[in-house]
C-alpha cells in the first residue's frame, strides 16, 4: 500500500471553481486531440457503413459535379471559349466550394447527430464541430489531387507566392467553415430551421462566388461599391486564390488578376476569424443548453 504525500495535495482553499458543463472552447479540443481522432474514426466509420464505394465517393460526387457544370457552363454557355484551361478554373473553385459546403453542413449537424453521446456524458462539445471539419478535409484531400494531377498536365508550375495562395484559401475556408458551424450548430440545437438556412447559404454561396464564371464578368456588371463589397467575401478570396495557386500557373497567355487580390486575401482571412470568435461566443452561451434541448 502506498501513501500519498500530503504536500502534493492542491490547497482545497486555493483550487479553482469552475462552472460544471463549461470548458474553455476551442482551446479543449487542443487538449483532448485524442478523443478527436476517435470521433473522427468514428464519422468516417457511420457515413460509410454498408457503402460500397466508401470513399471513392470523395472522387465520384465532385465528378459528377464538374461534368454537369462544365457541360452546362462550359459548353451550351460556350465560357470555355473565353477562358483558358476552364475544366482546371472550374474544378479548383468547385473543391474550395465543396470543403466549404461539407464542412459547415457537417458542422452545423453535428451536435444533433451525436445527441445520444452529449446526453449521456460530458465532453468538450466542440469537439463535434471541429470532428466534422476534420471529415470534410479527408474528403478534400482527393479532389485536390485530382486538381494537381489536371492543372500538371495542362502546364502547372507554380512559385512559392501561387503554393501560398493555395494555402492561405484552404486556411480562410477551414477557419470560415468552422466559425459558422459553430454558430448555426448551436442555434440549430434550438431551432432546427438552422440546418435549411445552411442548405441555401451553401447554395447563394456557390452562384454568388467566382466559381462557374471569371471575376472581370462581376466587375463589368456590379457598380465599383458593390464590387468591392463581392470581394470582401471570404468565399470569393478563397476561391480566387485558389485560381491563382491552381490555374494561373498553367495560362500560356498574361491573365489579369483580381484588383488587390491579396488585400481582400487578408481581410477574408480576418473577416473569418472574426466569424469564429462570434461563432465560439454563441457556442459557449448555449452549450449549457444543449443535453436538455436533446
Amino acid at each position: 500500500m502506498t501513501r500519498t504525500d500530503p504536500s502534493n495535495q492542491p490547497d482545497p482553499q486555493h483550487v479553482e471553481l469552475v462552472e460544471p458543463g463549461r470548458g474553455q472552447g476551442l482551446l479543449d479540443v487542443f487538449r483532448n486531440r485524442f478523443l478527436l481522432r476517435l470521433i473522427v474514426k468514428k464519422e468516417l466509420r457511420v457515413r460509410y457503413r454498408g457503402s460500397v464505394l466508401g470513399m471513392l465517393w470523395s472522387y465520384v460526387k465532385p465528378a459528377v459535379q464538374f461534368v454537369v457544370f462544365y457541360v452546362a457552363l462550359g459548353l451550351f454557355l460556350e465560357l470555355n471559349k473565353g477562358t483558358e484551361d476552364y475544366a482546371v478554373y472550374l474544378f479548383s473553385g468547385i473543391v474550395v466550394i465543396n470543403f466549404f459546403g461539407e464542412g459547415f453542413s457537417n458542422a452545423t449537424r453535428s451536435i444533433v447527430g451525436n445527441a445520444a453521446l452529449i446526453r449521456k456524458i460530458y465532453l468538450p462539445r466542440e469537439l463535434f464541430p471541429v470532428s466534422s471539419l476534420y471529415v470534410s478535409a479527408a474528403h478534400f484531400l482527393p479532389q485536390l489531387l485530382v486538381l494537381v494531377v489536371g492543372a500538371v498536365i495542362a502546364g502547372w508550375r507554380p512559385n512559392p507566392a501561387e503554393l501560398g495562395a493555395g494555402v492561405l484559401g484552404f486556411v480562410i475556408i477551414a477557419v470560415l467553415a468552422l466559425g459558422l458551424g459553430l454558430l448555426f450548430g448551436a442555434v440549430n440545437v434550438l431551432y432546427r430551421d438552422a440546418e435549411n438556412f445552411v442548405d441555401l447559404i451553401v447554395m447563394v454561396a456557390t452562384w454568388a462566388s467566382p466559381v462557374l464564371y471569371t471575376w472581370d464578368r462581376v466587375a463589368a456588371t456590379l457598380p465599383a461599391w458593390l464590387f468591392t463589397i463581392y470581394q470582401l467575401n471570404p468565399i470569393t478570396a478563397a476561391v480566387e486564390l485558389f485560381h491563382y495557386a491552381f490555374w494561373y500557373p498553367g495560362t500560356t497567355n498574361p491573365v489579369e488578376l483580381p484588383p488587390n487580390m491579396w488585400t481582400f486575401a487578408f481581410s477574408a482571412l480576418a473577416i473569418s476569424l472574426v466569424i469564429l470568435a462570434a461563432g465560439q461566443s454563441v457556442f459557449r452561451r448555449l452549450e449549457g443548453r444543449f443535453a436538455q434541448e436533446l
